[in-house]
């Protein structure tokens, strides 16, 4: 029978360091792919100054593309946290 630690203050279950660490690599990687997106917003935006805009258009889609990978990431997450 598995005991489960709570937090007296707060009500709610500890989690354990294994699942914390996994919810840490998770929020890193999807802050990855919003500094990425940026980037490409960036570049979308520089590219629109130059009236270039078909490839602002493709810098725009890869953006789009990385805001997409990271809410599956944070989904992804959620499923494993702990629900108080």
């Amino acid at each position: 029978m598995k005991t489960t630690k709570v937090n007296l203050k707060k009500g709610k279950a500890i989690s354990p360091i294994g699942e914390t660490l996994k919810r840490s690599k998770k929020n890193r990687k999807a802050a990855a792919h919003l500094l990425t997106a940026a980037k490409y917003h960036l570049e979308a935006a520089t590219h629109h100054e130059n009236e270039n805009h078909e490839k602002a258009e493709k810098s725009t889609i890869a953006a789009h593309r990385q805001v997409t990978l990271s809410n599956k990431t944070q989904k992804a997450g959620k499923q494993h946290a702990v629900i108080c």
